[in-house]
């Protein structure tokens, strides 16, 4: 009886974010100038970090969604300010796109590694 509940928790814990498992953000991104940045689940949004570079550690954005598009904040590892932002996913291309006051808009196209 203990093994078949420990099981069903089991189960049922592996289940708790199953989308995040299989959602094509995941993983590293080749930037334009050489550096990669890893996007990874952080609790129910993702994270998208420096691994390489001058800002390494540095979150660069956070965003929530499903795929292709996800929205939320990117951060200028620059300055640590934040702007309205939204990754978008599609093949093994990452759009990330950053906008103050939603007119003033840059977006760099990232690269699966």
């Amino acid at each position: 009886m203990t093994r078949r509940l420990l099981a069903v928790l089991l189960a049922v814990s592996a289940l708790g974010h199953p989308a995040a498992a299989a959602e094509p953000i995941l993983g590293d991104w080749l930037i334009p100038n050489g550096e990669i940045a890893t996007a990874k689940a952080c609790g129910p949004s993702f994270c998208i970090i420096a691994a390489s570079g001058k800002y390494k550690g540095r979150q660069v954005a956070r965003v929530s969604g499903t795929a292709p598009l996800y929205l939320g904040e990117v951060i200028d590892p620059t300055t640590g300010k934040s702007y309205e932002g939204s990754a978008k996913v599609e093949g093994a291309s990452l759009t990330l796109k950053g906008c103050a006051f939603k007119i003033v808009c840059r977006s760099h196209v990232w690269k699966r590694r």
